[in-house]
């Protein structure tokens, strides 16, 4: 028998700022079906925050099960497969897909096709397909070695900005002329934002703090940038959708106020201000949406087919390119430079331009 130590990081799910460092014994003597991944990189971004602030609501939380009390947050990332005892997964296998902060994780593959594989454990049962797919390096067309960290910062956010674009459009951008997206700053809004002047349909507004203004403004995707402070500016004559990424209840009530009956479709997709996180009732204009991504996914993919997905992955790559104009990365090893970059992230600190790698 041959033990593994596998190190996680772990969070309180009352409060996201306390965490800990979990060291497991890991068994790599596998059971049938059985496949034990090495990670070696995650990104850590805002995105990370928002799977926690929903992780109760959307179940976030269990996809992988920890102690009473504590969370370990899902992140995008890379690793290697270790140790397998199914017969069409070989070790040494480089594979993209949803890990929590750790070194190692097991899984129960199943559903394997040549692109990919899923973790078909029983915790996983009930919850988005999406979330528990593995990607196979060796036949993902898109797969670039030299973009691997792109695609743990980018391609996983990328895909929820891409699929709140394109229900936008299907629904006809409910006759608004303006997008408003908040938290601009955040790598997800600048994808909208990207998607979103690509389409060539909407005025699209960023909202922002006073010190990522002017990262929002250079990077030439939104046709204004307004500060927090200045909601109260926004045009109150032009018809408008608003996708919240902050989740914040006060900006959120404010935009409500200020655009009342001219607000056609609000929809919150993000927690980047999870401290302001709070029940919003009796506001003017549209009831909030939460919009959940793989829903649309999979309704979508299902009206369209493959073609849908290739065209995803191809606007997916040209943002990808696109984001050596905006984007420096930066990276965390060890566990002590790991919690203080996660708190960083968690408190806002950090600069929009950088795209953290992390790596235990």
């Amino acid at each position: 028998m041959n033990m593994i130590n596998a190190v996680t990081l772990e969070v309180r799910k009352d409060k996201f700022s306390e965490t800990r460092l979990v060291q497991e014994s890991c068994d790599s003597e596998l059971a049938p079906n059985e496949v034990l991944l090495r990670v070696d990189r995650l990104a850590l971004t805002s995105n990370n925050i928002t799977y926690a602030s929903v992780g109760d609501l959307l179940g976030y939380w269990n996809f992988f099960p920890a102690e009473q009390g504590w969370g370990r947050i899902p992140a995008m990332g890379w690793a290697n497969v270790a140790a397998s005892a199914h017969p069409d997964i070989e070790v040494g296998e480089r594979v993209w897909g949803f890990f929590p902060f750790t070194t190692h994780l097991k899984i129960l593959a199943g559903n394997v096709k040549p692109n990919q594989f899923s973790d078909v454990s029983p915790h996983r049962a009930g919850y988005a397909p999406f979330y528990a797919l593995f990607d196979r390096a060796s036949t993902n067309a898109i797969y670039d070695q030299q973009r691997e960290d792109h695609d743990s910062l980018l391609r996983g956010l990328f895909a929820t900005s891409w699929l709140v674009e394109d229900f936008l459009d299907v629904n006809d951008n409910y006759g608004a002329s303006t997008c408003i997206i908040t938290s601009a700053s955040s790598k997800t809004s600048v994808a909208l934002g990207h998607c979103v002047r690509r389409r060539g349909k909407l005025f699209c507004i960023g909202v922002t703090s006073p010190r990522n203004a002017p990262f929002c403004e250079s990077l030439g995707l939104y046709d204004q940038v307004l500060t927090y402070d200045q909601i109260g500016s926004l045009a109150s004559k032009e018809q408008a959708v608003l996708v919240d990424m902050a989740g914040s209840a006060e900006t959120l009530s404010r935009v409500h106020h200020k655009l009342g009956d001219k607000l056609k479709y609000s929809c919150q997709v993000g927690g980047t201000h999870y401290d302001e996180a709070g029940v919003v009732e009796d506001i003017p204009g549209p009831k909030p949406e939460f919009f959940f991504a793989p829903t649309h996914m999979q309704t979508r993919g299902a009206q369209m087919g493959a073609a849908y997905l290739k065209q995803r992955d191809a606007d997916y790559v040209d943002f990808r390119t696109a984001s050596d104009d905006w984007m420096k990365i930066m990276y965390s090893k060890g566990p002590d430079e790991i919690v203080d970059t996660y708190k960083a992230v968690l408190a806002g600190s950090s600069s929009p331009d950088t795209g953290q790698i992390i790596s235990i």
